[in-house]
């Protein structure tokens, strides 16, 4: 379990500072993350990855000579929000582009595509590879849809090594390519682990039992068996990873590189007996054993688990994974230091100037900031209510995100409404700052919605209820369009679309705000208790299957609870005003 916090809602921000703290030989502080600390020269490819934190070393601990050039980090378990990653990127590249790559999660891949499209629109060259190591999230024949675990190591060391080397943007995202389909991994559990604050484990396992091929966010294992023995264990991974060797490779005298990753509490002394095996194995099968790795290089906070990863080379491959590194958590080789750069005080981004709507807009925004308090008073009192819900059927992390987000927007919403911002002003800054702050999906798609709203109240005149269906309507049409979800795949959407239609059919018929909201928030409750039944279809939950059904999607969940207070605070006013 996780013994030692603050306030949970602070622990990432917390660590991150002490991180920086503790490592600025390698590494300084940026908006969203860290980049190197030592001079880069100009004319590199930055290599910037990501996601979110409690996976230490990854991944702010990979930054430094002959690995990453920024690590952007996220809240727990949870991607970094697009202007985390555009900051990033921004603080770490030197002209020749930057390369993206991370974990394949549906929130950083939100995230980090939406900063790929900020930073080429601005003129900076951007490509990306996500990671896809393991091998038991998808089929072989799906394997664009797996998620990446310890074999992030290999890709990321790779496109570094190349961007080092002098390698262009596409040469970078050319082996980055081949690594990753050269890396393949594989990993079980003997326990859950616990977030701070948390009183439960995401997921546990009975005492005696293993998990098989779970994730590291707590993402449920295919199977569940006996714990073997070392050996056993050994046998296990190193027959599941032989199943599948890359297209075009032949196993006898093949160079692989193995990784046998702790992930959080498995004692090194442990991993050591098995890869005492595993390397055994391996040789018998004809393969030439590379630097082994045995450690923590891609950890779930207190996890109780080991994946096998193997990186199957070739000579530009092996070539470049001999370049040396020096980061705070990771070290190969003999590395000629950099100079410390000289970081003069980063350009202020300039506030932008809050325009003052007339009266009646005004008056609209008090309206919108007494909202967005109701919002946050619904999930400071349903927080735990939300992560619970989302160890089932997420990732664990909705209520965390949840609570930073809206926190983050009432405190932009209370600024703008108080410089005398119109409705649109204030709904739009707190979204940003929802986004922002929150990071992982819910973030970016509730910065989506209240955007979208915010464009059709405006800063002039008294909005009506045709304005903020309409912004409601826009607000479905974009979360869709951007997560790529549809009604039945068990998100966020199977609530928010009735919700809008409700809305809209209701007001179109003559009912006012009130009536017409209050009945749409009667129909995303109901839509969001029928996700119960669904299977998930997007999304990280997507990995739980059958083991979510049962229980209602979180992000659903927590918009119809929403609705619905924000419904009650309406009702409230229109009574107040006529009294």
């Amino acid at each position: 379990m996780t013994r030692l916090w603050n306030d949970p809602a602070d622990f990432a921000d917390e660590m991150i500072a002490g991180f920086i703290a503790a490592n600025e030989r390698s590494v300084r502080g940026v908006p969203g993350g860290v980049v190197r600390s030592t001079v880069v020269p100009e004319g590199q490819v930055a290599v910037v990855i990501g996601g979110g934190s409690g996976h230490y070393p990854a991944f702010g601990g990979l930054v430094g000579q002959g690995l990453a050039h920024g690590a952007v980090m996220g809240n727990l378990f949870a991607s970094p929000s697009t202007q985390q990653v555009h900051t990033v990127a921004k603080a770490a590249d030197r002209g020749a582009g930057v390369f993206l790559s991370y974990g394949n999660y549906a929130g950083d891949v939100l995230n980090f595509d939406a900063a790929q499209e900020k930073l080429r629109a601005e003129g900076i060259a951007c490509e990306t590879v996500t990671v896809t190591d393991d091998i038991f999230s998808a089929s072989a024949e799906e394997k664009h849809k797996r998620r990446g675990i310890a074999g992030d190591l290999t890709v990321f060391r790779t496109a570094a090594a190349a961007a080092e080397a002098g390698y262009d943007l596409a040469g970078v995202t050319r082996v980055a390519t081949l690594a990753n389909e050269r890396t393949r991994s594989f990993g079980v559990a003997f326990s859950g682990c616990t977030l701070p604050g948390a009183p439960e484990p995401l997921f546990t396992v009975p005492a005696g039992r293993m998990a098989i091929g779970l994730g590291i966010h707590g993402e449920p294992g295919i199977d569940e068996t006996d714990i073997p023995t070392a050996d056993g264990l050994a046998e296990l991974l190193v027959s599941r990873l032989l199943d599948e060797v890359p297209d075009g490779v032949e196993t006898s005298g093949a160079r692989v590189v193995p990784i046998l990753n702790g992930l959080g509490s498995l004692k090194y002394e442990e991993m050591f007996v098995v890869y005492r095996r595993i390397a055994q194995l391996l040789a018998d099968a004809g393969l030439v054993l590379v630097d082994p790795h045995v450690g923590e290089y891609c950890t779930s906070f207190d996890m109780a688990g080991t994946s096998l990863t193997l990186f199957w080379l070739d000579d530009e491959l092996e070539q470049l994974w001999e370049t040396p590194v020096d980061t705070p958590a990771y070290r190969r080789g003999s590395v000629i230091a950099a100079a410390r750069a000289e970081v003069t005080e980063a350009d202020a981004v300039a506030e932008a100037a809050i325009e003052r709507g007339d009266d009646e807009s005004v008056a609209a925004a008090t309206v919108v900031q007494a909202a967005v308090q109701r919002i946050v008073d619904t999930v400071d009192e349903h927080v735990e209510e939300f992560g619970r819900i989302d160890a089932i059927a997420g990732d664990g992390d909705h209520g965390i995100g949840m609570q930073r987000g809206s926190h983050a927007a009432l405190a932009a919403a209370t600024t703008a409404a108080r410089a005398g911002a119109g409705a649109a002003t204030t709904l739009s800054h707190a979204a940003d700052a929802w986004a922002d702050r929150a990071g992982g999906t819910s973030g970016a798609l509730w910065g989506v919605i209240l955007n979208a709203i915010a464009a059709r109240l405006g800063d002039a005149g008294r909005p009506d209820a045709a304005a903020v269906a309409s912004g409601v309507a826009a607000g479905a049409r974009g979360v869709m369009e951007y997560g790529k979800a549809e009604v039945g795949d068990k998100t966020l959407v199977d609530a928010l679309v009735p919700f809008s239609s409700t809305l809209t059919a209701a007001v179109d018929g003559g009912s006012s705000l009130v009536d017409a909201w209050r009945t749409a928030a009667d129909a995303a409750t109901r839509a969001a208790a029928a996700t119960a039944d669904l299977l998930p279809r997007m999304g990280r939950a997507r990995a739980h299957g059958q083991h979510s059904v049962g229980t209602p999607d979180p992000g659903a969940h927590s918009l119809a609870l929403i609705v619905t207070a924000v419904g009650d605070l309406l009702a409230d006013l229109e009574r107040n005003s006529n009294d």
